[in-house]
């Protein structure tokens, strides 16, 4: 390959040859877009069976996220915000869930579901979430050398969120594989060998992934949809129950929005959790330093070691937002219409905003991370219950494992959505 077609996949983001860099060179790119004077606009991929636009301009930097993320009102979540193109009505059935909408809908449906959220709430979880991570290293001490995504990083948050939602015990190896495609479309290892990023994208590999995501769209909204109409006829002490006895102004969700929310609860409540404590493994493996001063008091900078850990790995990479009116934003001039992508792997590391934004320092402070997604009505509903797991498990692993490393490198989701770690060897 040449340098001059190097450096164009290195700068293009609309390639899927770009999300299968090495993570080094796709910061690099990032680096460079943050030092331009206006945002990059990049063509859309243009996808089989999917109505795809002109293209979007890439939000890098830290104040570019910020203030967009605060204005929804122009920077809108409708008609989508987790992907690109808008989605076909048969997917955003399953996947329309609050988070590709705006206020006031957004905001009703929010206050329905934030009650599950709430300090009194969380603070019951407590011993679950204890006992749960007692169990997985009680597991990890008997089995030794592992897998530390499948055998630790995924099994609490998954065991959080079905224990709030009722789900199960018997079906939730099928919530975890359906979650895994969902996220996985595009990466070989959940697409049956197919590597689009090698191979490119032919009508039928699209097919065949967009049928996948959907069947298991349906499969975990069906779960949902079929828990709901069970906990109308006898309630129970689960957050399903809690879902369908809410009422806001007047307004309750239906089965068909529980559903939808469900999918968003066990996508990003169970992938972005696991990701930030596998990352967090690596991390702490690679800065020795770092892992000798959380051990030393653990208590004391647990909590900047997490912050540290969501900023460094910020297991979402981007939401995309679409221009309400024409605006102007820090010099640039946009249109009505126009698509932005909120690139917050990029804010995370702006110079302008983080001193040495590449080193891992649980000591940073301040540490104004976007991780849980820029301020504003759609940050991280789950940002609380996301640190507690991740403090609970880390406090289980360094007391009990203190010797806990990493042994490989991280076998890495191909994914322009979520920076995620399919696999990472570990001893102890």
């Amino acid at each position: 390959m040449t340098t001059a077609a190097r450096d164009e996949i290195d700068g293009n983001l609309s390639t899927l040859e770009f999300w299968a860099l090495p993570q080094e060179r796709r910061l690099a790119a990032f680096a460079r877009l943050r030092e331009r004077d206006h945002p990059a606009f990049f063509r859309e991929l243009k996808l089989p069976f999917v109505k795809s636009g002109a293209g979007f301009y890439a939000l890098a930097r830290h104040a570019d996220v910020v203030e967009a993320s605060r204005t929804p009102q122009i920077f809108s979540s409708e008609p989508c915000s987790n992907s690109i193109a808008d989605l076909p009505r048969f997917l955003a059935r399953y996947f329309g869930s609050m988070i590709n909408m705006d206020d006031p809908r957004h905001a009703k449906i929010r206050r329905i579901v934030s009650r599950a959220f709430t300090p009194r709430v969380l603070e019951k979880t407590e011993d679950d979430l204890q006992r749960s991570a007692t169990r997985i290293v009680d597991d990890l001490l008997a089995k030794g050398s592992t897998d530390f995504v499948t055998d630790v990083a995924a099994r609490l948050p998954l065991q959080v969120i079905c224990d709030m939602m009722g789900i199960p015990e018997h079906v939730r190896p099928m919530v975890y594989d359906r979650t895994n495609l969902i996220l996985g479309l595009g990466d070989p290892e959940y697409m049956g060998g197919k590597n689009y990023a090698r191979d490119g994208i032919t009508r039928m590999g699209a097919l065949y992934g967009l049928l996948k995501v959907l069947a298991a769209g349906y499969e975990l909204n069906h779960l949902a949809m079929k828990l709901a109409r069970q906990r109308r006829r006898n309630p129970g002490d689960d957050l399903v129950s809690a879902l369908i006895s809410a009422n806001v102004d007047g307004e309750s969700l239906t089965d068909q929005e529980i559903g939808s929310f469900f999918i968003l609860l066990v996508v990003a409540g169970n992938e972005t959790t696991r990701n930030a404590m596998s990352h967090g493994l690596k991390l702490l493996t690679d800065n020795p330093e770092q892992r000798a001063l959380l051990l030393e008091d653990f208590d004391a900078h647990i909590p900047g070691a997490v912050e540290e850990i969501v900023r460094m790995a910020t297991p979402v990479i981007q939401f995309r937002r679409t221009l309400t009116r024409d605006h102007e934003m820090n010099g640039h001039e946009y249109k009505a219409g126009d698509k932005v992508l909120l690139f917050y792997n990029s804010a995370n590391r702006d110079e302008t905003v983080f001193e040495n934004p590449d080193a891992f320092d649980i000591t940073r402070s301040p540490n104004p991370h976007v991780g849980f997604g820029g301020p504003g009505p759609h940050f991280c509903l789950g940002a609380n219950l996301a640190r507690r797991e991740i403090t609970v498990m880390y406090r289980e692993l360094f007391t009990r494992v203190p010797r806990i490393r990493a042994t490989g490198e991280p076998d890495r989701l191909f994914s322009s959505f979520i920076n995620g770690i399919k696999h990472l060897p570990c001893a102890i």
